[in-house]
């Protein structure tokens, strides 16, 4: 806030890892030697005076600024100069501890040497205190002259008065629950102090003199006959927040105030309690003093708070602002060797400053500028350049960095070529007889320090690691380390996904977290074995390359025997879980087709065929190779798997309700059983206890079936991914998409790793593909113009999500093309309106599903041609369109 810094006048540092507060600054001629001093105690015991003496302005502490330090034995608590020993006018020292109450006289000897003259302090009395003590405060208690008593507040609400060297009585507040800020008014005679319950009170002392003695808390009736007044408050003002400090002011030009920092506020009291004014802070004070009246009727306040700001108010009205390289607990203002007015600041791990208020002129000049000719061609070229880099940096878009050529820390996964000799399998559910397991080994090389490093492996369900969470010690920079674990499948069903992940992390010596990450991929013989060819399957695929069909003993050594001649060109694969799947390449055109009963089941199968056929070719330098789809997106089954997961939620659903009903019914029999125990005159239990043992076997029995259906539910889902895989698959080899808009798809139709009640698969893949129809495959700009529902719920059914996706592949058929980028679905739909015509949902309805058949999308202009000229990708194709075709 503030344009200026309090200038640095001298300034030290007191101690290490001493603790200061508020009453542990003082400055006042302690010497009686006509110059302020400045007094500071700690609660490490310290007591210390300094005398500042800087040759110029901003010089730190010199040796003999330093008058006197001593360690006392007790921490000090509070430090305060007056008129407190009897016989003499001159000033002493009181320092408050926490039991005791010690008066010092500071003398000064004068140095026969050049080590210049000697303070000492010398213990004129002390008062050994039977409660803990809190603060204090002193004055002309009662009107005496030449002399101050001292009032020493406890933790337990005491007020201990004591008349210099002798103890004068002691009073409890009324209601104290908390200490807080006390101080003594000599124009009113009395304590003013703020109690916990937020009141300012005001307390005269002929009261607290003439009241019940409180030496005990326990008084006999006899006491309170005899015994002085009651203690009664002069007055109360509420104001609603703790106070931190109170001063009593009485200036010239001012009339007498009270003032009172509180949490948000600043108070200004009459001498009987009213609000004189207040000014409501917007920031937390830590100190404050008022020190002067420089206009008639107003008094100037000095106010620090917790953001190393010091504020310079005139009543309310804000003078000056400073910043300080310190939080100040406590505030006073000295004269120090003729200079009027330091500003003295102590904060709470013992900084101590002499500052004062001002701004030093700046010596500094800029220098001429030499003028020249603008060359407005290098400016343009200039310019041109940087739009096109932030052009680049706003279509990219990166939120994680890019990699590093020298990377610190890398992470490789190899798994081992063969299977395991002894198969690591643990609890898996499989029925066969041997559940095959593979090998991983995981290497870590750090070339920095790595501190509470940390390996996760991940692989998804129902494939399973033997472990998958390793902590090892720190590494040191150019160490490495290694682990091995086993993959195995575990569920009794194929897996979508035959991949994994390995993800490092750490801390470097500083505090940044580090990561990095690696993929593995699995071997297909971890989840199925060669087995004999099947003829007959009620799925089939075929998948047209641009290249002679390669020799399964060549692309599939790990599974065709190569004696057997005949699995040249078929062979059979079986799952763990018995499923079976067929292989072929056709011996007169460049086909392969795979089937199985299952359509989940051929997703596997054809991955690792177009893999194991793209690896052929890339050996062979075969740059050109590329696989198609020309037949049909088998969408009928694809919804048949969609409503059997849809299904098992909705079951879920109402075994949470009736579970949900049984466990309220038990509750409610169990109360009445536990009131009729509980009374004490024994009542039948009218059946009570079988309808608890009834009720108890029912919400049991819901509860297994909830669990079994689950177990069903993520088994429909890890079908459901592997169908969707091979949907995203057929419609990329169909429509010949390239990396990015596979991306899209994969984003789209495969949103969520694991499906839950309260998200799951159906509303999230809806969403976002009408999300795509209102974009990039919108018809129009009026679809563009369409909002989309914010809020995500479980659907009554699939018919909408059906109907979406069968429209998302109708509009790939007719030229639609996915994107990401407004501008591109922009143009799309406004300069080429023919590839997405617009065609009546009601004509879609009708032609998008044949029952008992695969789904087929048909232009209602052309129907009766459709067999003749078929469009690629969107009706049912016989092989070789109607030709004959050999298969072995």
């Amino acid at each position: 806030m503030s344009l200026f810094k309090a200038r640095d006048w001298w300034s030290t540092v007191l101690g290490e890892k001493e603790e200061f507060d508020q009453g542990c600054l003082c400055v006042a001629d302690v010497d009686n030697s006509g110059q302020d001093k400045i007094i500071v105690g700690s609660y490490m015991g310290y007591l210390r005076i300094f005398n500042p003496r800087p040759v110029k302005p901003g010089d730190g502490v010199q040796a003999e600024d330093l008058l006197l330090e001593v360690q006392l034995r007790e921490p000090v608590l509070q430090v305060e100069v007056g008129k407190f020993v009897s016989g003499t006018e001159g000033l002493h020292l009181a320092v408050l501890h926490c039991r005791r109450l010690c008066v010092y006289a500071v003398s000064e000897t004068l140095g026969n040497v050049d080590h210049g003259n000697q303070y000492q302090i010398k213990l004129m009395y002390e008062h050994h205190l039977q409660r803990t003590a809190c603060n204090m405060t002193y004055g002309p208690f009662g009107g005496v002259k030449g002399r101050d008593l001292i009032c020493i507040q406890s933790m337990d609400g005491m007020l201990m008065l004591f008349e210099q060297e002798s103890y004068a009585f002691g009073r409890f507040l009324p209601g104290f629950l908390l200490p807080g800020p006390l101080t003594y008014s000599s124009r009113t005679d009395s304590f003013i102090t703020v109690s916990s319950s937020r009141q300012v009170e005001s307390y005269k002392y002929q009261v607290l003199a003439f009241a019940t003695d409180a030496d005990g808390r326990q008084e006999t009736v006899q006491q309170k006959l005899s015994s002085g007044k009651k203690l009664v408050v002069d007055w109360v003002l509420n104001i609603g927040e703790q106070a931190l400090d109170i001063c009593i002011v009485s200036f010239n030009q001012a009339v007498s105030s009270v003032f009172v920092l509180g949490e948000r506020s600043l108070f200004c009291l009459k001498d009987n309690g009213q609000i004189r004014f207040m000014k409501k802070l917007d920031y937390s004070p830590s100190c404050f003093i008022p020190y002067c009246s420089v206009k008639e009727g107003t008094i100037n306040t000095l106010v620090g708070n917790h953001s190393k700001m010091l504020y310079v108010y005139q009543d309310i009205t804000l003078k000056w602002a400073t910043q300080l390289p310190h939080v100040p607990v406590s505030v006073k203002v000295a004269n120090l060797q003729g200079l009027k007015g330091v500003i003295v600041t102590l904060s709470d791990n013992g900084h101590l400053q002499c500052s004062y208020l001002g701004t030093d002129p700046s010596l500094f000049q800029a220098p001429r500028v030499e003028s020249k000719e603008i060359n407005y061609e290098e400016f343009n070229a200039e310019m041109k350049e940087l739009q096109k880099i932030i052009k680049e940096a706003t279509i990219t878009q990166d939120i994680l960095p890019q990699s590093e050529k020298h990377r610190d820390l890398i992470v490789t996964a190899e798994v081992s070529p063969d299977l395991d000799v002894e198969s690591q399998a643990i609890d898996s559910e499989v029925k066969a007889e041997v559940v095959p397991s593979v090998t991983i080994k995981v290497t870590i090389q750090s070339k920095m320090t790595a501190q509470q490093p940390y390996l996760a492996v991940c692989i998804q369900a129902p494939l399973a690691v033997t472990c998958d969470r390793f902590t090892f010690n720190d590494l040191e920079p150019g160490s490495s380390e290694t682990v091995v674990l086993s993959v195995f499948l575990k569920g009794n069903f194929p897996p979508s996904e035959l991949e994994g992940n390995c993800v490092f992390s750490c801390n470097t010596p500083t505090g940044i977290p580090k990561v990095a990450q690696c993929k593995f991929k699995l071997p297909l013989r971890l989840v199925c074995f060669p087995a004999q060819p099947s003829k007959s399957a009620n799925h089939k695929l075929t998948i047209d390359t641009n290249k002679p069909p390669i020799s399964f003993l060549t692309i599939f050594p790990d599974f065709a025997d190569p004696s057997e001649e005949d699995q040249a060109n078929v062979l059979g694969f079986q799952f763990l879980t018995g499923s079976k799947i067929t292989l072929l390449a056709s011996k007169t055109s460049q086909r392969y087709r795979i089937q199985s009963d299952q359509l989940e089941d051929l997703w596997l199968i054809t991955k690792e065929l177009t893999l194991r056929l793209e690896e052929h070719f890339k050996k062979q330098n075969c740059k050109d190779f590329a696989c198609t789809f020309s037949g049909s997106v088998p969408l009928q089954e694809y919804f048949e798997l969609i409503d059997r997961h849809f299904e098992l939620r909705l079951n879920a659903e109402k075994f949470q309700e009736l579970l949900s009903e049984r466990a309220i019914q038990f509750r409610a029999i169990e109360r009445r059983l536990l009131t009729r125990f509980k009374d004490k005159t024994p009542a039948p239990l009218q059946h009570l206890d079988t309808l608890l043992e009834g009720t108890f076997r029912e919400v049991i029995a819901l509860a297994d079936a909830a669990e079994e259906n689950q177990a069903n539910m993520f088994q429909a889902f890890t079908k459901l991914k592997s169908a969707t895989h091979l949907v995203i698959m057929l419609i990329s080899l169909w429509q010949k998409l390239n990396a990015d808009q596979v991306a899209i798809m994969e984003a789209t139709f495969l949103p969520l790793a694991e499906d839950t009640q309260e998200l799951g698969w159906e509303e999230t893949v809806d969403s976002a593909i009408s999300f795509l129809l209102r974009t990039c495959l919108s018809k129009s700009s009026k679809e563009q113009a369409l909002s989309l529902s914010s809020q995500l719920s479980m659907p009554k059914d699939t018919s909408r999500l059906k109907k979406n996706i069968s429209l998302f592949c109708d509009r790939l058929a007719k030229g639609g093309r996915l994107s990401l980028s407004t501008e591109a679905a922009t143009q799309q739909a406004t300069v080429v309106p023919g590839g997405c015509a617009t065609i009546p949902e009601s004509d879609l309805e009708e032609r998008a599903v044949v029952p008992g058949s695969t789904a087929v999308f048909s232009s209602h202009k052309h129907t009766a041609k459709q067999k003749s000229s078929p469009v690629p990708g969107m009706c049912c194709v016989t092989s070789g369109a109607g030709q004959p075709e050999a298969w072995s």
